[in-house]
């Protein structure tokens, strides 16, 4: 199953390089791409909806995107908030290398690509954005959630986008029940059969 594939810390198939255009941060992109790895030939509509819907990230905050695939998120958060340092997790580890590429052919200094276990844990992130793996599977993806969310520094904010159909509404609730008492979860937005979501650590 494709699924399968792209949740694979090595993909089947050849690592093969192809370009990829695409607009990001309001100008045209040329990036690249692959095989075995999420939405490998564009902006995903999740993506697109959590791009134009969240606010603008810490300008000189810690940034971080859980699933970063071939890198839209991330290089996103990059392009929008030059002086911060952006973080990008993926298992899979064409999406790591594909991510690093990308920031460094459009010049990005600060973006870090990594698989989950090389980010330091005593990290604290001020803005997450996610298009969160909803089809990993329910204990899989809350457990990542439960993973990256916690470390949200105080008086951060994490958006994730989720479709309708494919449980945003239990996850909200479902958050909501699991984080502890200084979070906040919110439904911020409704767009083309998306959701977005807001978690929210208080301030000190």
């Amino acid at each position: 199953m494709e699924s399968a594939h792209y949740f694979s810390a090595q993909p089947a198939g050849p690592f093969t390089r192809k370009p990829l255009t695409v607009e990001l941060a309001g100008e045209t992109r040329h990036l690249q791409t692959s095989s075995g790895i999420f939405s490998p030939d564009g902006i995903d509509k999740g993506t697109a909806v959590l791009l134009a819907e969240a606010p603008a990230p810490a300008p000189q905050g810690t940034l971080l995107d859980i699933g970063c695939g071939w890198g839209p998120v991330a290089l996103t958060m990059a392009l929008r908030a030059p002086h911060s340092q952006v973080y990008a997790v993926d298992v899979n580890e064409r999406c790591v290398t594909l991510t690093n590429e990308n920031a460094a052919l459009l010049g990005l200094g600060n973006v870090t690509a990594s698989t989950p276990d090389a980010v330091d844990p005593e990290l604290r992130f001020d803005t997450i954005w996610s298009n969160p793996p909803i089809r990993v599977g329910k204990d899989e993806l809350h457990a990542l959630l439960l993973l990256w969310l916690p470390r949200l520094a105080p008086g951060g904010s994490a958006w994730l986008v989720v479709q309708k159909n494919l449980g945003s509404d239990s996850l909200q609730r479902w958050l909501a029940a699991e984080l502890d008492s200084t979070f906040t979860v919110t439904r911020e937005s409704t767009s083309k059969s998306f959701r977005i979501l807001r978690v929210r650590k208080a301030s000190r």
